[in-house]
């Protein structure tokens, strides 16, 4: 990156920082050393060829830094040039490869010797200085005392004057050895311009310059030029680009003195500002000043545009260069977030390069989203003009494994939903016929690689599908009210009054969901655990117990299978519930205190001892009542067993209990009392022979294991 030497502040009032330069009087070049240091400049240019890197035969003169200084090179009182002072910073790099060589270089420069040799280390030092277009290289020699080489030491520097170069040119500065024992030093930096530096009276390019003030006025930008009365020159405004040719965007011959004024909505980070006098080699002064203007970058987004083009290509278009990530999304019909197809397609680092859509075919639902450091900047769906609008589509992930054994999910809001599952989704709902649309082929297939694949699968046939039944339920709803409404007999009113409020408790429950978590401590209490979700079902609740997920355990695991479920059950307002046994109790104890032996292994299927590492944080922070319900079976725990943490909600003896235990569960829409009563009747007649083989004796149920109270 190239060093800036001065900064231009866009503040109101205030001037370039201007640099003021020491002189160097005569033409020749000259080099100086450090003190105990020996240079001395060989004359002429030299080749500028690094050469190979080859191995030091023992301690060697290297460069370790450069450093530069910008000098005035006067021939004259006010003929000056811009010159720039190089100063070498060197170093002892290596070691003695034998003993003995270091041992007679110490002794030639023993000055207790009759006859000392002066030894001494000696290297030649390359300087190669390239300003656009001319390149000029300069040999040092340098020789150190023997005394002062001391390995992996700096011995000081040698100062070089200097490189002539011209106003706001960029410099580029080698130095290296000949022959090269390590990686050449290299350094860039942009010299100032007439403006940055105390010259305007020493360097004559400068005399006839147009000055440039940069200046607010409100809202919009004022370019101030103080030059002479009917002095003639050149203003020229233009995009830089990081990468490829600057953008002219508006250039005119104009006679001082000016103002114009910039509308605030033209500023953008990479306008630039030219000017020169109108006169043969004249020098030109540049300035950018809006690169750090907050109005400038939300202008450039503004501005940015996503254009689709042929054979799947696109391209943001913008006036300046646009650092950026994008990514491609899907807009599904109903308005929500736009998915991120990431993975499985890679992300792209975006400037305004034109770039390749990874799809097969394009679709009017696949967007484009461009993003800086997290914040989204725009999103585009570019195929929405020529495809038409957007299409109520199932997009499907197909994931491939290493050995062809692929699985299909449906990319939604909560995330991608296998086909064939239990969840309340569309897509779970849908899976098996989706999974046959794929395999007959009437999915159109967006993305496909060796990691897996893409589709776009129409939804329309099972939305007509769908209100083809309702429309029919309805009219067979409406017939059935007619002709109840023909029977006036009492009897057939209070039918109709008990037919309402079991669709009012009907309604109201369905729309509650229960997780039921237990400890499976043997097989007897496994089974009353089956009756009592059968019975809630019965309500009518909608209940979710490892039980019935014995497969979905397996494949998912205990802790994934009850995060999916109890996240489920929570955003549809449900209610997890506790159910404690001897069992659960001892895991919950285990948990909770600082036990200095390891925990006891529990099943692969146990969703009870998976799920306290959710389930007590959520009880020590405070978030449990509301989501939470305990119940115990009273003739297999006593009420004191329960851990008092979970006092905090709700928890029932059942089936002493069950009329509170179900209006609970029901949440506040629960029926009347009355209805209550009946049904706690009817899940406790339920659960009742289950109750009775927890307490048979072991004989009486062959192999399984009898539960003692």
């Amino acid at each position: 990156m190239p060093v800036p030497w001065f900064l231009l502040s866009l503040a109101l009032g205030r001037n370039p920082v201007v640099l003021s330069l020491e002189r160097v009087v005569g033409p020749q070049d000259t080099a100086r050393c450090s003190p105990g240091l020996s240079c001395h400049l060989w004359d002429g240019d030299v080749l500028c060829l690094p050469g190979s890197l080859v191995s030091a035969p023992g301690p060697v003169l290297v460069p370790t830094r450069l450093q530069t200084e910008l000098v005035l090179r006067c021939h004259e009182e006010t003929d000056c040039d811009l010159c720039v002072r190089v100063a070498v910073h060197l170093a002892v790099h290596g070691y003695w490869e034998d003993p003995e060589d270091e041992e007679k270089f110490r002794r030639a420069a023993d000055p207790e010797l009759e006859e000392p040799r002066n030894a001494s280390l000696q290297a030649h030092i390359v300087l190669s200085f390239q300003a656009y277009p001319t390149a000029h290289c300069v040999l040092l020699e340098v020789q150190v005392p023997a005394a002062l080489v001391q390995p992996g030491q700096s011995v000081g520097s040698v100062v070089f004057d200097c490189f002539e170069a011209a106003l706001g040119a960029e410099v580029q500065i080698w130095s290296y050895t000949q022959p090269r024992y390590q990686k050449e030093l290299n350094l860039t930096q942009q010299l100032p311009d007439c403006r940055g530096l105390e010259v305007q009276d020493n360097i004559q390019s400068c005399w006839a310059l147009p000055w440039l003030n940069v200046s607010a006025d409100g809202e919009d930008v004022r370019l101030v030029l103080d030059v002479s009365e009917e002095q003639h020159f050149g203003l020229s405004l233009y995009w830089n680009q990081d990468q490829g040719p600057i953008k002219p965007w508006w250039h005119s011959n104009l006679t001082g003195p000016q103002t114009i004024t910039l509308n605030h909505t033209d500023l953008v980070p990479c306008l630039c500002i030219q000017v020169w006098p109108l006169e043969p080699d004249s020098v030109r002064t540049s300035i950018c000043p809006f690169r750090e203007d907050p109005r400038a970058h939300r202008n450039l987004w503004r501005a940015a545009r996503l254009q689709l083009l042929p054979s799947r290509g696109w391209r943001l278009d913008a006036p300046c260069s646009l650092p950026a990530e994008a990514t491609l999304c899907w807009q599904a019909l109903d308005g929500g977030p736009c998915l991120p197809l990431v993975p499985p397609l890679p992300r792209e680092n975006v400037t305004v390069n034109v770039l390749e859509f990874p799809l097969r075919k394009g679709h009017p639902n696949v967007c484009v989203q461009v993003s800086t450091w997290e914040k989204l900047q725009m999103q585009e769906c570019l195929w929405a003009d020529s495809l038409g609008p957007l299409k109520d589509d199932m997009l499907l992930v197909e994931t491939r494994g290493p050995q062809d054994n692929g699985s299909l999910c449906a990319l939604e809001p909560s995330g991608c939903t296998p086909l064939l599952s239990r969840a309340s989704t569309r897509a779970a709902r849908l899976g098996e016929q989706l999974l046959q649309d794929v395999q007959s082929g009437q999915c159109l297939q967006l993305w496909d690689s060796d990691l897996g694949a893409l589709w776009a699968c129409p939804m329309d046939k099972y939305i007509h599908q769908r209100w083809a039944l309702v429309w029919l339920a309805c009219l067979l709803l409406a017939a059935v009210l007619f002709l109840l409404l023909l029977l006036k007999m009492n009897p057939v009113k209070g039918w109709l009054r008990l037919l309402k409020e079991n669709i009012r408790a009907g309604a109201a429950s369905r729309s509650r969901a229960a997780l039921l978590l237990y400890s499976a401590d043997d097989a007897s209490f496994e089974r009353l655990v089956g009756v009592l979700a059968s019975a809630l079902c019965q309500l009518p609740l909608r209940v979710a117990v490892d039980l019935w997920s014995r497969r979905d355990l397996s494949a998912q695991g205990a802790l994934a299978w009850f995060h999916a479920q109890r996240r489920q059950t929570l955003q549809e307002g449900g209610v997890v519930v506790l159910l404690f046994s001897p069992g659960a109790v001892a895991l919950c104890r285990e948990w909770l205190q600082d036990a200095t032996s390891a925990p006891r292994a529990h099943g692969p299927h146990d969703a009870f001892a998976a799920s306290l590492s959710c389930v007590l944080p959520d009880f020590l922070q405070g978030r449990a009542p509301g989501r939470y319900v305990g119940a115990y079976f009273d003739k297999l725990l006593p009420a004191d067993a329960v851990p008092a943490l979970f006092r905090s909600v709700p928890v029932f003896s059942l089936p002493s209990q069950l009329p509170d235990f179900l209006g609970t569960l029901q949440g506040p829409a629960a029926p009347r009392s009355r209805w209550l009563a009946e049904r706690a009747e009817q899940v406790s007649r339920a659960l009742q022979p289950a109750l009775d083989s927890c307490f048979r004796p072991p004989g009486a149920l062959g192999t399984g294991r009898g539960m003692g109270p």
